[in-house]
């Protein structure tokens, strides 16, 4: 009877074993990659294998072990730089790094894997590009540029530097392009100073042309007026000419030329008597007179 027991008491110590051991192979046998991660598989250091979707993944348990990268789009900080133009002005310039990891082999590879390690190579790399850009460039030129110019100068300095450490740089964005502020005043003044010589030559400029326009348009006015009047006169003589033909054909015999004469005798009487006083006295030799006679 204590035979049996001892017995079953010890299957019972084998069957608790064996789930002791499962469980542990399937701990350290299975790994989870989350979402926006991969999932390094080194094994004695090197890097066997990588996922980079989520799920369960299996490994060879003791033998390999597990290490997870961001696969995601990554931010970083620059330190604030004092920075030299072309023209010796010094500019305070902030700026971060927008980055990822492309090829986390290479990553780990080259930089342990670490994130740390990265900013680093970062940090030197766009530093230096944005060293060499402000140098090439005059403070006006950086401001004008600050829209995009300097930044696609910068990418376009950095290039694929990046790429043997398995990152992708993204983009360098400029938070700050400023001047010190022991330097503003000065600089400022200055600036606004130019600005003003500036303006003031555009606008003697715009009063050259406009007083040129004016001159123009006033001569313009000139040559219309005295080609309206001499116009108006041609139609007058014109006129004038047509009246005449048309009398001389109206009043063609000695009646009719004896009529207008006339006529032509009572608007100038009429046109005599002006005032309260309608008498009019006319010596006989008059020629008004005689018309009546």
């Amino acid at each position: 009877m204590a035979k049996t027991k001892k017995t079953g008491a010890g299957r019972y110590v084998v069957l608790a074993v064996v789930i002791v051991v499962l469980a542990v192979l399937i701990s350290t046998g299975t790994f989870v990659v989350r979402q926006n991660e991969y999932g390094v598989i080194l094994q004695f250091g090197a890097v066997k294998n990588v996922k980079d979707q989520p799920g369960l993944y299996l490994k060879v348990p003791f033998v390999q072990t597990v290490t997870t990268l961001p696969n995601t789009v990554l931010l970083y900080d620059l330190p604030v730089s004092d920075l030299l133009t072309a023209d010796k002005t010094s500019l305070i310039a902030d700026c971060f790094a927008i980055w990822s990891i492309d090829d986390p082999r290479l990553f780990i590879e080259t930089l342990s894997g670490s994130i740390e390690n990265a900013e680093s190579r970062i940090n030197a790399n766009v530093y230096n590009a944005l060293k060499t850009v402000m140098s090439s460039l005059t403070r006006d030129q950086i401001i004008s540029g600050r829209s995009g110019a300097v930044v696609e100068a910068i990418m376009h300095n950095i290039g694929d530097a990046f790429e043997r450490y398995g990152i992708a740089l993204q983009a360098v964005e400029t938070k700050k392009l400023d001047l010190p502020d022991d330097n503003k005043s000065a600089v400022y003044t200055r600036m606004i100073s130019e600005r003003n010589n500036i303006a003031a030559s555009y606008l003697a400029e715009g009063q050259r042309q406009a007083k040129e326009i004016r001159n123009e348009a006033d001569k313009q006015v000139e040559i219309t007026v005295a080609e309206a009047k001499a116009q108006a006169e041609i139609l007058k003589a014109e006129g004038d000419a047509e009246y005449m033909r048309i009398l001389s054909e109206v009043y063609d015999t000695g009646d009719e030329a004896d009529f207008y004469t006339f006529m032509i005798a009572l608007d100038a009487l009429k046109a005599s008597m002006t005032g309260e006083q309608k008498t009019l006295i006319l010596d006989a030799s008059s020629p008004i007179a005689q018309l009546f006679y």
